[in-house]
């Protein structure tokens, strides 16, 4: 019984992204929801676009509308055959009686023919290439990358590592040590001084002295934004687009005494920022909510350094959020590219003559990264790009952008500065 639960919630969560398009950040699981159902709602959404195919391919026409979640609950079973470690008779049987709890019993026939032919078949299904993205998303980035394409799409249909940035009132090995007396194997990242990557992910609860503000869950990447602001305690720091508040508190680890203002438009989204502010014991930083495109939250002071961590697609880190490929669609980043120059330019009449801008996204697409920054530089002649000496990723025409790896998401910076007239 308990698996057929597990299953049939997954199948509802795989509905939502699938046929409601909601993203599966917003979606808040019940505390008895298994990490069965976990697995399987991020393995399913993963591997859509390839299961999708199967499935389709097999139907010898498609389901009525309303028995969509059937389709689902096949790409649910197929998922199981052919990645899971789940025993395939218990993928096959406790699938088809979701059916059961669906009210749609009549579908078991076609339902069980469907995944067993699929079992048959599945050596050869394994041997087929299948990046399992979006059409639109393999031609970009096989265009933008032809000679990494591929470590792109494998790292992205991979499980991402959980990485944490450790408080400086640690050394590196002294945490390393408390999470090995608990069982916790990490390594730690040449470029990243703060991180240990884990060797298997965790409940954060079980991180020494987490709740106490030991260490913060973040990715290698995007734990360089900080030293790459290279904040002092004399700057005056805004962090736009700021939450939940990671490169925040890492500021504030850095230049304790700098003026931090954290930005958002997201009022929910600002409220973890205070959370975790609280738990590292911050009470200095300014939460301030607004618009980064509009100036009616700023007081005209200018700030030293502007760390402008840009809405994007965050094709970067479809990994952690493979849903990523079934919402995104290609006129979002025209938009996204629109409001992302909206925003630079805005920020830009904010920083001081001499002062520092650091771009940067969690995306591979050049649109929003490289082109992006050279635009601007094209526009204005009172900025410069300042170069990020740094033995991660690729150099770019203008910036680094690292592409998804083991150890980190894929992720661009750009550091500019503003010509002192």
């Amino acid at each position: 019984m308990e698996t057929s639960h597990a299953r049939s919630v997954a199948l509802e969560v795989i509905c939502s992204v699938v046929l409601d398009k909601r993203s599966l950040s917003s979606i808040v699981y019940h505390q008895d929801d298994s990490a069965l159902t976990k697995s399987l709602v991020f393995g399913t959404i993963r591997f859509y676009h390839q299961l999708n195919d199967i499935v389709t391919d097999l139907l010898n026409h498609s389901l009525e509308k309303e028995d969509l979640d059937i389709h689902c609950l096949m790409l649910l079973g197929a998922y199981q055959i052919l990645y899971s470690k789940v025993a395939i008779h218990a993928s096959i049987y406790e699938t088809v009686n979701v059916l059961n709890e669906l009210d749609k019993a009549w579908a078991k026939g076609l339902v069980n023919a469907i995944l067993r032919q699929i079992d048959r078949d599945q050596e050869q299904l394994k041997k087929q290439v299948h990046y399992s993205h979006p059409t639109w998303m393999v031609k970009k980035i096989k265009q933008s990358y032809p000679d990494n394409f591929e470590q792109i799409f494998t790292q992205n249909n991979t499980q991402a590592p959980m990485t944490i940035r450790i408080h400086p009132k640690y050394t590196l090995a002294e945490y390393q040590q408390e999470l090995a007396e608990c069982g916790i194997n990490a390594d730690t990242v040449s470029v990243a001084p703060q991180a240990l990557v884990l060797e298997k992910p965790v409940s954060v609860y079980d991180l020494p002295d987490f709740e106490s503000g030991s260490c913060y869950v973040q990715d290698a990447s995007a734990q360089l934004a900080a030293a790459l602001l290279e904040p002092k305690n004399t700057d005056i720091i805004l962090d736009a687009c700021s939450a939940p508040g990671g490169k925040t508190t890492h500021l504030h680890e850095l230049a304790p005494k700098a003026k931090i203002i954290a930005l958002d438009s997201d009022l929910e989204r600002l409220e973890r920022v205070k959370q975790n502010a609280q738990r590292f014991d911050i009470n200095s930083i300014d939460i301030v909510q607004g618009n980064a495109q509009q100036q009616d939250w700023w007081d005209g002071e200018l700030f030293d350094k502007i760390l402008l961590d840009a809405p994007c697609s965050a094709t970067g880190v479809i990994r952690r959020h493979p849903d990523i490929k079934l919402l995104r669609k290609p006129k979002d980043i025209v938009n996204l590219v629109k409001l992302q120059a909206q925003i630079l330019d805005n920020l830009w009449q904010m920083l001081k003559p001499g002062g520092t801008l650091l771009y940067a996204t969690c995306s591979v697409l050049k649109a929003e990264n490289e082109f992006q920054i050279a635009n601007f530089l094209n526009d204005r002649n009172d900025a410069s790009e300042i170069k990020i000496d740094l033995d991660w990723g690729i150099k770019t025409s203008i910036g680094r952008q690292q592409l998804p790896t083991h150890e980190f998401d894929g992720f661009y910076y750009a550091k500019l500065q503003k010509q002192v007239e």
